[in-house]
């Protein structure tokens, strides 16, 4: 007896899922069915046959200019889907709109006609344009004019905006133009250089004597002219007494928030606002002392029967986000900062721009393409960043290691690019905890008869220094009486210590247990 080998049924998700289409599916298999299928998106334009020349070519910079793979451009068909068709259109009209590509030299353009049946139910043709994007550089009409598809949408760049497309795709060194607002040596940090100078000698073990503009221009932070050193833009972010003077953006803001959530108004939940600014190296120093401040540690029982600290987040993982931030943010957009935003169960770091190509969220763990090479090369003779390109997965590393979700990386537009590194922390199983600021209050013994509503009590009293028995109820979800019995019980352990007054007073408050003075 022979054996019938099972079959199955494969359908290429394509054929039935024109979400799924690419530009390229779009236009290799396009016939009349395709042209009635796609309506105008991310990947289609309609346009009437008496469409100009003139207006037809914004279409080939904005496919041009639109990522991942550009678009289609279906000629002759109206915004309603009506089938125009272009055999009555004069061949010289036709012929002009084939020859578009003068108007916009760098677009790359194919066309084809395919057979339709018009809306008369006459035979007739539509002319289809594939323009493909380019990743190479800023496609631009020949009147100066450059856009960009947005959902169904055309939309003109700023120039703003053209400059920063061109820097993503190394048309543009900005870290590498001159700086001239500012005057070399007065308006710079001269002992940071000094150091700076020592560190690059010692670091590349160099024989001879270097002078500081030597150095700097070794490292590609100027040049020597015969009027004398010309600092660039990665020189005075550096060095400068006032970076920004030049970049009015170039500063750090921490903002701590009560909760897990951004809000405003007369509900807006702040903590504490600090800036850092100053030269790069200064700035990210004040920061990193500043956060290691707010970032909270928690104690725990190792099986030696002794305390272990651990903290909410790796602080190398913290500290290398925000070092990337510094790194690879976009100098050009001058007026945006970077943010390091601290929640009850994350910290988020937000910077000015977008990947560098072919960088994407999704390959940022094994791609490596820095947006300031001289920047981050100068930051490494100062000892802040490894040049190793394995930044992002030792944050994961030690993300796991510590037991906590992996950094979620994320490109987001709101008129510009921004980056966001979240971290997230084990704020549930993090309650059950002691805060590394109670431990005075507590011995290893007590801290194995505590119980999950007395370890948040103790935590709230970290924060806050006192707690009401009414305060307690809403900490750990009890009645008075219940909330009263927890509070006493931790009196009773010797943990917190209460002010004298009436059983039901409501002034009368609970307070950690003040450590012996020696």
């Amino acid at each position: 007896m022979v054996e019938q080998q099972t079959s199955f049924e494969f359908t290429f998700p394509a054929l039935t899922l024109p979400q799924l289409w690419t530009p390229d599916d779009i236009f290799n298999a396009c016939d009349f069915d395709t042209i009635k299928r796609f309506k105008e998106d991310h990947r289609v334009e309609r346009k009437r046959v008496t469409v100009s020349q003139r207006d037809l070519v914004d279409y080939l910079s904005m496919w041009a200019n639109t990522q991942p793979a550009g678009g289609i451009v279906f000629i002759a068909i109206g915004n309603d889907g009506e089938i125009i068709g272009c055999k009555t259109s004069e061949e010289s009209h036709r012929n002009d709109l084939r020859a578009v590509r003068r108007l916009c030299s760098d677009a790359r353009v194919e066309f084809k006609d395919v057979a339709v049946t018009n809306s008369k139910d006459v035979d007739d043709f539509v002319i289809v344009m594939r323009v493909y994007y380019r990743e190479d550089k800023l496609v631009e009409t020949d009147f100066g004019e450059a856009f960009i598809r947005e959902g169904s949408e055309k939309r003109r760049l700023t120039e703003a905006e053209k400059r920063e497309i061109r820097l993503q795709k190394g048309e543009l060194d900005v870290e590498s133009e001159a700086v001239t607002a500012l005057k070399f040596p007065q308006d710079f940090d001269s002992a940071l250089m000094d150091e700076f100078r020592r560190q690059y000698v010692t670091k590349r073990r160099l024989e001879r004597q270097y002078s500081v503009t030597d150095v700097l221009a070794l490292c590609k932070l100027g040049k020597q002219r015969a009027s004398g050193f010309e600092p660039n833009l990665a020189c005075a972010l550096l060095f400068a007494n006032d970076p920004r003077a030049i970049v009015p953006g170039a500063f750090i803001r921490v903002i701590r928030y009560h909760g897990i959530e951004e809000r405003f108004g007369q509900s807006q939940n702040v903590l504490s606002d600090e800036f850092f600014d100053g030269p790069l190296a200064t700035q990210l120093v004040n920061a990193e002392t500043y956060i290691n401040s707010q970032v909270r540690s928690f104690i725990r029982l190792g099986v030696d029967g002794r305390f272990q600290n651990n903290p909410e987040y790796p602080k190398t993982v913290w500290l290398e986000a925000i070092v990337n931030a510094i790194m690879h943010r976009s100098y050009n957009l001058k007026n945006m900062n970077i943010f390091v935003k601290m929640f009850e169960d994350r910290m988020v770091i937000e910077s000015p721009g977008a990947f560098m190509p072919p960088t994407t969220a999704a390959t940022v763990y094994e791609s490596h393409n820095p947006r300031n090479p001289n920047l981050m090369w100068a930051m490494f003779y100062f000892n802040r960043v490894q040049c190793a390109y394995e930044g992002t997965r030792r944050m994961r590393e030690e993300m796991r290691r510590a037991n906590l979700p992996d950094p979620i990386f994320d490109q987001m537009q709101i008129g510009t690019f921004k980056i966001i590194v979240t971290l997230k922390n084990n704020v549930e199983h993090r309650k059950f905890y002691i805060r590394s600021e109670a431990a005075h209050a507590i011995n290893p013994e007590t801290y194995e008869t505590l119980t999950e509503s007395e370890k948040l009590i103790v935590n709230y009293l970290a924060d806050q220094k006192k707690v009401t028995v009414k305060d307690a109820g809403l900490v750990i979800g009890r009645d008075w009486r219940g909330a009263s019995a927890v509070l006493t019980s931790l009196v009773t352990k010797g943990v917190v210590e209460r002010t004298a007054g009436k059983y039901r007073s409501k002034h009368r408050y609970y307070y950690l247990k003040r450590p012996l003075k020696i």
